[in-house]
């Protein structure tokens, strides 16, 4: 009997959100991290103030794509990056 071997591939590859630079205007993008990620008013002014900073963490790429779009309509510098596979 031959074995075979498969390869899982994985179309939907996590992305991080990364806030480089909340801009000039801070409190419009303190507003779009928090309807982001649901935190208080508090916490994500922190997190804004506290760049760089990763705002989402592990989703797909659309919604990446999405959440950075969102935080450049509100003035602030942010991109994606692609999470690198754990080791097996």
């Amino acid at each position: 009997m031959a074995d075979e071997y498969f390869s899982l591939v994985c179309g939907d590859v996590p992305h991080d959100v990364l806030l480089t630079d909340p801009g000039v205007r801070v409190m419009d993008v303190v507003q779009v991290v928090r309807r982001l990620t649901g935190l208080s008013l508090w916490r994500s002014q922190g997190l804004v103030t506290q760049v760089p900073a990763v705002v989402l963490a592990c989703v797909p790429e659309e919604d990446a794509a999405a959440a950075v779009s969102a935080l450049r309509d509100a003035g602030a510098r942010a991109e994606t990056r692609e999470r690198p596979e754990p080791d097996s």
